[in-house]
């Protein structure tokens, strides 16, 4: 099947292709790893497809104090092997780096990755984990949108018609970290993907964590507010029992006949014991090195 008739843009800089936006029953074209096959199938049908490979200025990675800033046009290729990315925010280099296939990799972009809102994708579990801030363009103005707030619902975002995104910001995450993808086949978004961070005091306690879960509800889901009991104490192997099943049991995932709901709360458990024993062993390399 071939797309629905549109027509074409090509605008050369941000403020144009809001423009373009601002008038037009328009769809964003960046990597077209997920508008592609859409288009194809005619789930989408826009008037106007505006490519922005020519906007360059969205193509960046730099460092701020306390933050790691990318560029919406940035690819996941890029976020997986750029020194900065693996230096700052190592769990986001690994888990762009565990996208689908190379080719994918080459094309797709961190503003696409997001935009999509696929709730089994590696890069909006990411953000949602490290509450990253959204750049929003308009032609107003441009805002910031915490990631909690910029996942509405599957393939739902807060970004608005006539918006684009131009960057993220992640905080810098020094901490022990896990990313644990259940896949059926390699390359397939997850069933179900955990990711975390940890960080203990001198004396052992844990006195940070952040969780996150994708594949489970309709967006990726922090369950960091959850984990407060869990902080302050000395995280062995009882702790982090009692952590997996606590999780597992909080998630109400829907049941279906291919992947019934059973399976996800317990590949849940396993794959969060799974993180967290990663990013503890992690945090006890950094402190030894």
């Amino acid at each position: 099947m071939k797309p629905a008739p549109f027509a074409y843009h090509r605008p050369q800089t941000v403020a144009d292709a809001l423009d373009l936006l601002a008038s037009s029953d328009a769809k964003l074209l960046a990597g077209g790893q997920s508008l592609g096959p859409m288009l194809n199938l005619r789930l989408a049908r826009p008037a106007h497809l505006i490519d922005l490979n020519d906007l360059l200025e969205l193509d960046f990675v730099r460092t701020a104090p306390g933050a790691l800033e990318i560029g919406s046009l940035t690819r996941h290729h890029r976020v997986a092997t750029d020194g900065q990315v693996a230096a700052a925010c190592p769990i986001l280099a690994a888990a762009a780096a565990s996208i689908g296939h190379y080719a994918i990799r080459q094309r797709g972009t961190l503003g696409g990755s997001l935009a999509h809102a696929d709730p089994a994708a590696q890069l909006p579990l990411i953000a949602t984990l490290l509450d990253a801030e959204i750049s929003i363009a308009g032609r107003t103005g441009t805002r910031m949108v915490r990631a909690q707030d910029f996942f509405v619902s599957s393939l739902v975002t807060s970004v608005q018609p006539d918006e684009m995104i131009v960057s993220v910001r992640f905080p810098v995450a020094q901490a022990g970290w896990g990313l644990e993808i259940f896949t059926q086949r390699h390359g397939d978004f997850a069933i179900v993907s955990v990711a975390t961070t940890v960080r203990r005091t001198p004396s052992g306690e844990v006195a940070h964590m952040a969780l996150a879960l994708g594949g489970v509800g309709i967006a990726p889901v922090s369950w960091t507010d959850f984990l407060v009991p869990f902080l302050g104490r000395a995280p062995d192997e009882a702790w982090a029992a009692e952590l997996a099943e606590a999780v597992a049991a909080s998630i109400a995932p829907e049941d279906d006949a291919r992947i019934p709901a059973a399976y996800r709360r317990d590949l849940t458990m396993t794959l969060v014991g799974r993180a967290v024993a990663a990013a503890l062993a992690r945090e006890a390399a950094q402190k030894n090195g």
